[in-house]
């Protein structure tokens, strides 16, 4: 009688018991359902819509990796992230959270049409990164206060506080400081504009697009001055300010790269 070898008879085990695991479980972990933040303040109505499920929104609803989220005509939303970082999402507007870990420093997130205003959290991870998409191109921060609309097939970018570098879909890339403004199309293969002074009329109009109004708790703590309306003011007033000064002093600061990859912003330093 042929003996089988125990290593014969260990791989035969081990063959037999995978081919008995459903093949769903090779597929990598989703995203979705992680958490990733909370709904901090609404103007009515929002709603986030879930694999195949839709939810209206409230007040401390929960929003996960994966989930988009809609705001109605006169409608916005404020979005109270993991790791501190605030989302004020505009009315009529669709913002979906790709990846938020908090841990790690990681956030994605992808505007498919409206406006939004991002308070991000100083980034002090090597591999962190703060990103927002739209179907013209990517805006990537390092601890910031800015601005994305996207409309008519033309992102749109005003910086409120530090840097933010904005690309095109190429990897073309300007770098836009305090109180500028700058903004890039889809599907001409154009570079982003140079960045230039934001009026104040531009500046209290995204925040006012953008404001869904006094938040309680933890959530106003995060958001800080900003929520205030002097507090914004202040934000706003200090802004021109500071673009003035670069201005003056640097002729604008503008910086085109060639040659970014958008999907690594840091790479394009």
């Amino acid at each position: 009688m042929t003996k089988k070898s125990p290593c014969a008879l260990g791989v035969a085990v081990l063959l037999s018991c995978l081919i008995t695991i459903p093949s769903e479980s090779w597929a990598a972990p989703q995203a979705a359902g992680q958490r990733a933040g909370e709904v901090s303040r609404i103007i009515p109505a929002v709603n986030i819509a879930r694999s195949a499920k839709t939810i209206s929104a409230a007040a401390k609803t929960v929003v996960n990796w994966l989930d988009l989220v809609n705001t109605q005509v006169n409608a916005r939303a404020r979005i109270a992230l993991d790791d501190g970082s605030v989302l004020n999402v505009g009315s009529d507007s669709s913002i979906k959270v790709l990846r938020h870990d908090a841990g790690a420093q990681q956030t994605e997130l992808e505007l498919t049409y409206g406006k939004l205003r991002t308070q991000a959290q100083k980034i002090a991870k090597p591999d962190g990164k703060f990103e927002v998409r739209t179907p013209a191109g990517v805006a990537g921060v390092v601890g910031t206060d800015f601005f994305v609309a996207y409309a008519n097939d033309t992102m749109n970018v005003i910086v409120f506080e530090g840097l933010v570098k904005v690309c095109n879909l190429a990897g073309a890339c300007v770098l836009a400081k305090a109180g500028q403004m700058t903004s890039v199309r889809n599907g001409d293969n154009s570079e982003p504009l140079p960045p230039q002074q934001a009026t104040l009329d531009l500046l209290m109009a995204s925040t006012n697009d953008t404001n869904a109004g006094a938040g309680s708790g933890a959530a106003a703590a995060g958001a800080g001055a900003h929520l205030g309306v002097w507090g914004t003011l202040g934000i706003v007033v200090g802004a021109v300010g500071a673009g003035l000064g670069i201005g003056l002093t640097r002729g604008g600061g503008t910086q085109i790269q060639r040659g970014c990859n958008p999907n690594n912003l840091k790479a394009c330093g």
